[in-house]
């Protein structure tokens, strides 16, 4: 192709350009100029299967939109991925502590109402 091999050739500000004429043009011919060029990785995604993933077999991907680039200090890198093991383990925590506070308030709620049912029906015998 070689009206893509110019526009690769001229760089990422042609394709900007390009995406919004066609924009103007007719919003559908935008869009898909727009899923090409991130399908094809020229707006700076890889490719569609990578961007699912944070990290895979433990070794984290040079970075995505929802996970930084390496700063270059490798110290500062270990300790950001230990901080964010540790706040998503502690997330976890919180929310399973969550889910048993429901439950408990459910148990809770649920075992006045039997009690109130009890109560209700043992009134309603004598009265009978």
């Amino acid at each position: 192709m070689p009206i893509v091999a110019k526009f690769d050739e001229w760089g990422q500000p042609a394709w900007i350009a390009l995406l919004i004429l066609s924009f103007f043009i007719n919003w559908m011919l935008g869009f898909a100029l727009l899923a090409f060029l991130i399908g094809s990785g020229r707006m700076g995604c890889r490719n569609w299967r990578e961007m699912g993933r944070w990290h895979e077999g433990g070794k984290h991907h040079s970075g995505t939109w929802w996970q930084p680039r390496s700063s270059g200090n490798n110290a500062f890198d270990e300790y950001r991925a230990e901080t964010l093991r540790r706040l998503e383990e502690e997330e976890k925590e919180f929310r399973e502590f969550l889910a048993r506070l429901r439950a408990a308030k459910d148990k809770a709620e649920f075992d006045q109402f039997m009690a109130d049912r009890r109560n209700r029906g043992s009134a309603q015998a004598a009265q009978g």
